[in-house]
């Protein structure tokens, strides 16, 4: 691993980090594994109360990105106003689909999950893993809308909850 290529995650960065949504990079420690000595990213998840360590080396190649741009944000919160897209599949196969969706980390598939699974008071009860899946999903979005705004979690959820409302109407 060479020392001259600097990474472009520092500490105190708030990173996304695909399985879990929005971190904060704590520090950067070397770590004896194995023998081997790695350079490792320490993300803090404050709200999941959970500490990850990820090789600098590997950081990019397994997801870890820096927050959306405000860009990406407004392209979600469009994606949100559009109309739900349900495929006929099985549920089964279509509740995976939301699950990669969900953990690739991507800001706008999770705002397609969001939108998809997104039901208003007249709309017949979702099931369980419907719900666990749009509850997902929804946080994600929200920490990352939250993340990017400065911070306030319960604005960017009452943002995103506008949204949804409004396509309904």
């Amino acid at each position: 691993m060479s020392k001259s290529k600097k990474s472009e995650f520092r500490p105190d960065d708030y990173v996304v980090y695909p399985a879990h949504g929005v971190g904060q990079i704590v520090s950067i420690e070397e770590q004896e594994i194995a023998g081997i000595t790695l350079e490792l990213f320490v993300i803090s998840f404050e709200k999941d109360k959970m500490t990850l360590r990820v090789p600098t080396n590997k950081a990019t190649e397994i997801g870890m990105r820096s927050l959306s741009s405000p860009d990406v944000i407004s392209k979600a919160m469009t994606t949100l106003k559009g109309k739900a897209k349900v495929k006929r599949a099985m549920w089964s196969r279509r509740a995976q689909e939301y699950e990669q969706k969900i953990n690739s980390g991507d800001l706008i598939a999770i705002a397609e999950v969001v939108r998809d699974l997104h039901r208003s008071d007249d709309q017949r009860e979702q099931s369980y893993s419907e719900r666990q899946l749009y509850e997902a999903a929804l946080e994600r979005l929200t920490r990352e809308v939250a993340a990017v705004s400065g911070g306030d979690e319960v604005l960017a959820a009452k943002q995103v909850d506008e949204v949804l409302v409004s396509r309904a109407a």
